[in-house]
């Protein structure tokens, strides 16, 4: 390689590097505001204020306005960061997939799953309550729609990989089983659990892998 594309290489993996540093900024800025304040009191202005940005860099971020905002805080929080790696190529899902016994794969679904519900039921909860007090927002409600299309469909690969590995019940197709663990896994459950019923994330954590495997696997 010379070095002049040493130089844009280099140069391309810092502007990169900015702009994900760029996006992490905005979204916990946006997400510690709109928890706190509530989705329809938290301005853009506000955002780009305490993220540390131009509004015009946050709207540049977030191309769509507000809900594409309220879209990118959601999936930063969901996976952790703001890299841009598949959740399939990270190591809590590799950990699942390398695990041969299906009933300890579904223990360790369910731990990656509660500690997911942990960061993102906060975010769905003023997102949900923001669309119910606004129902002529179709683009907040359009984002919540997604959501839950993403979250079906996530639920697919672990359904898909148990059919492959024949651990799913004989009566069960991977399209039911995903439905079950989208079903199984929403933030709803997981706030009634924890909140209403009072249970402790463990023991959410232990109803989930084990309801998991009772709907799931074959006996």
């Amino acid at each position: 390689m010379t070095e002049p594309r040493k130089r844009r290489s280099y140069s391309s993996s810092l502007r990169r590097e900015h702009a994900r540093a760029t996006r992490l900024r905005i979204a916990t800025a946006a997400r510690e505001l709109m928890v706190g304040k509530g989705y329809a009191d938290t301005t853009m202005a506000q955002v780009a204020r305490d993220a540390g940005v131009a509004v015009q860099t946050l709207y540049t971020s977030c191309p769509g306005g507000k809900p594409a905002l309220a879209k990118l805080v959601y999936d930063i929080t969901l996976a952790g960061d703001a890299l841009a790696v598949p959740q399939s190529d990270r190591p809590g899902v590799r950990a699942i997939i390398e695990e041969r016994d299906p009933a300890r794969k579904l223990a360790r679904y369910a731990a990656m799953a509660t500690s997911i519900l942990r960061r993102v039921t906060p975010v769905h909860r003023v997102l949900r309550a923001a669309a119910a007090a606004a129902p002529s927002d179709t683009g907040l409600r359009d984002v919540l729609a997604g959501i839950e299309r993403e979250r079906l469909t996530g639920s697919r690969g672990p359904a898909e990989h148990l059919h492959a590995l024949g651990a799913l019940r004989p009566d069960l197709d991977p399209g039911r089983a995903a439905a079950q663990i989208y079903v199984l896994t929403s933030t709803e459950n997981f706030e009634k659990l924890t909140e209403v019923c009072g249970w402790s994330e463990a023991e959410y954590e232990e109803w989930l892998a084990t309801v998991l495997a009772a709907a799931l696997l074959a006996p």
